[in-house]
């Protein structure tokens, strides 16, 4: 199967993210996606040589994670904004279990918020676990480790550099307000009642 990278340019013209911004982070995904096929591609042909078990396959498979993670978070990402936001259900499922698990829908904010303006690269996601029916703000530091095993990415917000330094310089928190007056609760909601059925 071969990857097609999504066109994300209904966001350009979001409020608090240039389109030079938001151009060159739609370069870099597609960079992903390139490069998941590649590796792909790569990996088949070594197994079909025989040579799975050599140190070059080895390297590889390790790099794959890295890849499709960044392809796949990317998309996650840019599928949970929208140009002028979409305000939250205060009737979804979703918002239900906010309050249940954080108190407020402010607590939860407050606390993603939080975890974004945290030192260093990486993620910002509210993850849902299934099988302890709770929802879990977590920091994930590179793409393909950190992860959560068995729950589902619900909100994911991009916090390394590239996703604002050239509109904000060091000013994190400047673009953690813009991306929450972007964010699409719909698509939220969505994920969360696919993932707690």
């Amino acid at each position: 199967m071969t990857y097609q990278a999504m066109n994300y340019e209904k966001l350009l013209g979001t409020e608090g993210f240039s389109n030079q911004l938001l151009t060159n982070h739609f370069t870099l995904y597609n960079g992903y996606v390139t490069n998941t096929n590649k590796l792909m591609d790569e990996l088949s042909e070594i197994d079909k040589q025989g040579k799975a078990g050599t140190p070059q396959f080895a390297e590889m498979k390790r790099r794959f994670g890295w890849e499709f993670d960044g392809m796949r978070l990317h998309e996650l990402y840019f599928g949970n904004m929208i140009k002028g936001g979409a305000a939250p259900d205060t009737k979804a499922k979703l918002f239900a279990k906010i309050i249940e698990d954080f108190g407020s829908v402010e607590n939860c904010a407050k606390q993603f918020k939080a975890v974004g303006a945290m030192r260093g690269i990486g993620w910002t996601i509210l993850y849902y676990d299934a099988a302890g029916n709770q929802l879990i703000n977590t920091w994930i530091n590179e793409h393909d480790t950190g992860h959560l095993a068995g729950t589902t990415p619900i909100l994911i917000m991009d916090v390394f550099e590239h996703a604002f330094m050239i509109d904000y310089g060091l000013k994190r928190a400047d673009y953690i307000e813009a991306f929450f007056k972007a964010i699409d609760w719909t698509v939220v909601a969505r994920r969360f009642d696919a993932a707690s059925r």
